[in-house]
């Protein structure tokens, strides 16, 4: 059962809170789990439910999303700003911890575990690596900018939530339920009439990557700098993490494993892929 909780961070002169919902007992190893751009750390309960029996697994909302503050400023939104925020919660942690990112999880995941002193000592990235394209960059824009600021209804936001992660993978109704739940806030009506449903995220999030040209992103420097035990996970369609990226990770040393059925990002809620990572986290 999740149990919530939060961590406060300094950036620039104002102190924010980041929220996380936890697991497992706290004198357990210690999992970190992180979302990618447009989620919330409840994405991975039913991961979190898998290895609570013997991990202690927290869940943050990355700064913007879920149930954690607003930045001031859009264009705050950048990993930098999010491995600040997330350096305070494995402070608050204090004790070696493995790492699960999805997508911009992983890209924290990465920056952090390349870091002097880390205490990440083992590494999953959910089809996110070190060349990431433009043209995933650019799909990824475009779907944020058509996206509604409004839903009537939580089956409107289900709906869209099928249409734009169909790649997650073949989900149940009952799990795209789960994910609409918890990717729903509610705000007041244009008209003041009532309340409607939005994304639960600050639609800011979305400012940096519109103010820029998408080009690919290089962080194979990054990638020379990790030599913890890493599993990186591929969707098989997907068009962000590229067969030729995966195999260069895996001749590097990584391990890999592909979800089939699946592109950009798989939602680690199959029985399959949940065994494949706690089967690599309990080699550590």
């Amino acid at each position: 059962m999740a149990r919530a909780g939060s961590v406060n961070y300094l950036f620039g002169t104002r102190f924010y809170k980041m929220a996380f919902v936890e697991f497992g007992n706290p004198a357990a190893p210690a999992v970190v789990c992180v979302h990618g751009l447009t989620r919330t750390g409840r994405d991975f309960d039913a991961l979190a439910e898998a290895l609570a029996d013997r991990f202690h697994v927290i869940c943050p909302d990355l700064p913007g999303r879920g149930k954690s503050d607003w930045l001031a400023d859009g264009l705050a939104y950048q990993p930098p700003t999010y491995a600040a925020a997330l350096a305070h919660l494995l402070a608050q942690i204090n004790k070696p911890v493995a790492w699960v990112g999805t997508s911009l999880g992983g890209i924290c995941g990465m920056m952090i575990a390349a870091a002097q002193n880390t205490p990440v000592t083992r590494l999953v990235l959910n089809d996110i690596g070190p060349h990431i394209p433009a043209a995933a960059l650019a799909r990824i824009r475009d779907y944020m900018v058509a996206a509604p600021e409004r839903f009537a209804s939580l089956g409107a936001l289900a709906k869209h939530l099928r249409e734009v992660h169909a790649p997650f993978g073949n989900l149940s109704e009952a799990e795209w339920a789960h994910l609409a739940r918890f990717s729903a806030r509610q705000v007041m009506d244009p008209t003041g009439e009532g309340k409607t449903l939005a994304m639960h995220y600050d639609p800011k999030i979305g400012e940096p990557i519109r103010a820029t040209v998408p080009l690919d992103v290089d962080m194979w420097p990054i990638w020379d700098m990790i030599h913890q035990p890493r599993l990186v996970i591929r969707g098989a369609d997907s068009d962000l993490l590229l067969p030729d990226t995966y195999d260069r990770m895996q001749d590097e040393g990584a391990e890999g494993y592909v979800v089939a059925d699946a592109g950009h990002a798989p939602a680690l809620m199959d029985y399959e892929s949940q065994a494949r990572i706690k089967a690599f986290l309990l080699e550590g």
